[in-house]
């Protein structure tokens, strides 16, 4: 006959000093292990040994049903309006004690603080879940030759896994937009490779002699405490560049005044100081192209073009450089291969007046 826990004497002390003596893994013990140990007692009887007596005791390891979903990382995920493929990653543990499979969702917020502090004010699309492929592309980081999922099959204890929740972000989206985002994994039963497992339901009642099911998890995000499910969250936030335009001109000469005291008459040069800003705060802009036509009434002052200027009192400075300008009539054309966030470049030419 055996029992779960029956003794607690010597038999039970020689059980805890061999598991003791084990390796210690968050998972512990497997579940269904039976752990058996014997006793023996030897005596005398007027100085003769007599037949030694024996006892036995088993019991089996109940299952402990744990897990847990962490983010990769502490920090938000920066994304730019309309951009496809916006990776959050998170790490996802079986500390059961026995290989299980789990059910995977992604959720998103409505409204509130998000994972690192800013509020939840937009939803991306197209929200997807991908586990790592750690035998091609590469490891670690999302890539094309991760598998896209909705559960785990068959994890095995005290092994982490790398999950990636893939969205595409909206256009049109201002620096500081947030949107949070969270994953849940549910534990459900293993043993079937390439079917997701029924669910889990925890024993109830007093102990049996059977493999009876404890859940062991803490509460996550979106889920309570010892529900057989863990979760975590991530966060979306958009880094964009705001730019804006402002164009000044100013005469420089004239064909009677000169440079002193010039007026805007028929053959006076003209200079047009054209500033693209990013505002502070943001990411930065690049291959900044700027196209200005000169009107009809003015002529292109031929290599007279300089782009990538600076700026002092908001006023363009002779700095830049004639490379990345073209002229093609009417259109005078500058790129800017970068603009920073809280920088400012420009765009500098001449024309005359016809």
């Amino acid at each position: 006959m055996t029992s779960k826990l029956t003794y607690v004497g010597a038999i039970g002390m020689t059980a805890i000093a061999l598991i003791a003596a084990s390796p210690a893994y968050a998972a512990g013990t497997t579940a269904g292990t039976t752990i058996t140990n014997n006793v023996t007692v030897d005596y005398q009887v007027g100085g003769v040994a007599q037949g030694q007596q024996t006892a036995s005791n088993s019991f089996v390891v109940d299952r402990k049903i744990n897990l847990l979903v962490e983010e990769v990382g502490s920090v938000t995920t920066e994304v730019v309006p309309g951009q496809s493929n916006a990776v959050t990653t998170f790490q996802l543990t079986n500390t059961s004690n026995e290989v299980l499979d789990f059910a995977l969702t992604a959720s998103q917020i409505a409204g509130g603080t998000a994972a690192h502090g800013g509020s939840d004010n937009f939803d991306v699309s197209n929200v997807r879940i991908y586990r790592d492929n750690t035998s091609s592309g590469t490891v670690g980081s999302f890539d094309a030759a991760d598998t896209l999922v909705t559960y785990i099959d068959e994890l095995a204890t005290d092994t982490p896994i790398r999950l990636f929740v893939v969205a595409d972000v909206p256009a049109g989206l201002s620096t500081g937009a947030v949107a949070g985002v969270q994953l849940r994994a549910t534990a459900r039963e293993g043993g079937a490779s390439g079917t997701q497992g029924a669910a889990i339901t925890q024993t109830a009642g007093a102990n049996t002699a059977a493999k009876d099911t404890v859940f062991a998890d803490v509460a996550g995000v979106n889920d309570a405490n010892r529900d057989a499910s863990h979760s975590a969250a991530d966060d979306y936030t958009v880094k964009t560049a705001t730019l804006t335009v402002t164009k000044t001109s100013r005469v420089v000469d004239d064909p009677f005044n000169g440079t002193t005291n010039p007026k805007l008459i028929p053959g006076a040069t003209v200079e047009y100081c054209i500033l693209v800003a990013n505002a502070a705060g943001g990411a930065s802009a690049t291959s900044v192209a700027i196209n200005d036509s000169v009107p009809t009434q003015l002529t292109y002052v031929a290599g007279s073009a300089r782009v990538n200027g600076t700026v002092t009192a908001g006023t363009c400075n002779t700095d830049g450089v004639a490379a990345g300008t073209n002229y093609a009539a009417p259109v005078v054309s500058g790129t800017v291969a970068t603009v920073a966030a809280g920088d400012t470049r420009t765009l500098l030419f001449r024309a005359t007046v016809n």
